[in-house]
């Protein structure tokens, strides 16, 4: 058995301050540890199971947070960026089952530190008429390989998104959410209990929760937060501009939907 975690930093318990997610954070260093032990009880968990390889990439800013010294030897792990699929480098069809730690809501949504990619940039990304965030369009890109998303980590907003997306999908709540910037959290060590027992869980369920499957054509809406930001973007050709701040465009491929987003995003958010 072949297991792909996608490691966030939103959704781990203790994290809850812009000082903890940022580079130059008071509190980053504290958080990166806090992460790479909830990926370490991830792992521990998926290999009590059975798993003969665990993959685990980096997911958040800069994506050079989990700890070399720290994470558990068992596993390998991809860091650094830019990288194609961002959080999801590294998926492919060898996987058996693909995991989402540490994950947080959509932009808009309720939940801890909710935003989509890029909090400075998005205001929402619509996929054929539907709200998505990080959560569903990885979630979908998974899916594209066939890989189904068996469990998430994060606070009880998050879990609710996750269900509403996919279901049957195991959820670790570590932390419920009070406001974007407050939550009541477990200690540490028992948010890696809980997702060590439910990686575990989740994993002996993979034939139960089935990947997604995106169906195509793709029509996709991204709203940014202002329309500079919208103008910046708009200079990729693929775009049509709905409104101010919108941009609409087509396409046949998830995986090139995505790329597009990530490229407008990237595009963006060079004026931050």
């Amino acid at each position: 058995m072949k297991v792909f975690i996608s490691a966030d930093i939103e959704g781990v318990a203790g994290v809850v301050h812009r000082e903890h997610t940022l580079r130059d954070g008071r509190e980053h260093d504290r958080a990166r540890i806090l992460m790479t032990e909830e990926v370490n009880a991830c792992i521990e968990g998926a290999l009590a199971r059975g798993a003969t390889e665990v993959v685990v990439n980096d997911s958040h800013g800069t994506m050079r947070n989990l700890i070399p010294e720290v994470i558990h030897q068992s596993a390998e792990y991809i860091t650094g960026s830019p990288k194609p699929l961002a959080m999801m480098e590294g998926i492919s069809s060898n996987y058996d089952a693909a995991i989402f730690l540490g994950y947080h809501s959509r932009m808009g949504n309720d939940g801890i530190l909710n935003h989509t990619f890029h909090g400075g940039v998005i205001e929402n990304i619509k996929i054929n008429n539907k709200d998505m965030g990080e959560f569903a369009i990885n979630a979908g890109i998974a899916g594209h390989f066939g890989v189904p998303v068996v469990l998430v980590t994060g606070c009880q907003h998050i879990a609710s998104e996750a269900t509403d997306f996919i279901p049957g999908i195991e959820t670790a709540i570590v932390k419920r959410t009070i406001n974007r910037q407050s939550a009541r959290n477990l200690s540490p060590q028992r948010a890696r209990d809980i997702i060590r027992e439910k990686t575990m869980e989740s994993l002996s369920r993979i034939p139960e929760i089935k990947p997604v499957l995106m169906q195509g054509p793709f029509v996709v809406e991204i709203s940014y937060l202002n329309s500079g930001l919208a103008d910046a973007a708009g200079i990729l050709p693929i775009v049509e501009k709905t409104n101010p701040k919108t941009h609409r465009f087509e396409t046949n491929d998830f995986i090139t939907a995505f790329r597009y987003i990530r490229s407008l995003i990237a595009m963006a958010g060079a004026l931050q």
